[in-house]
């Protein structure tokens, strides 16, 4: 490994101790929020720790690290918690952190009152995966977004650049009035 990779292994470590650091103890987004703010504002309030994460970040240890307009990275760091029967990182953890860091992508894009569901997710496995990966990424960026359909890439990547998995998604957009919680 490069010293150049150790050194992007370190901050990108540092990036992430920081982030949870400021995030509230696990619990549901309350909808509220969704109702307030704008995709992108809850993103930033999630970096700033005003709001939690969503459960699931805590289940498989990932945790939100950029967000900005039409783009969204998670980081997490493949553990043999993770691992399949065959010894690798199973792909439904990749799928998951694929899934969610495109899906945000769409949400970024959304105005206060509006949220997503997934109706459509594809992803393709490059190479196998385990522990020894180091921290990881999974970059979401926006496509298109329309007034009832998202469509966002991503790709899930260490810090040597090299890639484990990309994928598309397809989300529907909805109002908060027709959703209650």
């Amino acid at each position: 490994m490069s010293g150049e990779t150790e050194a992007l292994q370190r901050e990108w470590l540092e990036a992430a101790k920081a982030v949870r650091s400021r995030a509230q103890a696990p619990d549901v987004l309350p909808m509220s929020a969704f109702r307030e703010c704008s995709g992108l504002e809850l993103f930033r309030r999630m970096l700033r720790g005003e709001l939690p994460p969503a459960p699931i970040a805590h289940v498989l240890d990932f945790a939100l690290v950029e967000a900005e307009k039409g783009r969204v990275v998670f980081q997490s760091h493949p553990a043999k918690d993770f691992y399949n029967p065959a010894g690798t990182i199973h792909g439904g953890w990749q799928a998951t952190l694929l899934d969610s860091c495109m899906s945000c992508a769409v949400q970024t894009q959304l105005e206060a009152g509006q949220a997503y569901t997934t109706l459509e997710i594809k992803v393709n496995f490059v190479r196998a995966m385990n522990d020894q990966a180091g921290p990881v990424r999974a970059e979401g960026s926006v496509i298109q977004v329309g007034r009832q359909i998202g469509i966002a890439e991503g790709k899930l990547y260490d810090a040597a650049g090299k890639l484990y998995a990309h994928g598309t998604t397809t989300c529907l957009i909805f109002d908060l009035e027709q959703f209650k919680r």
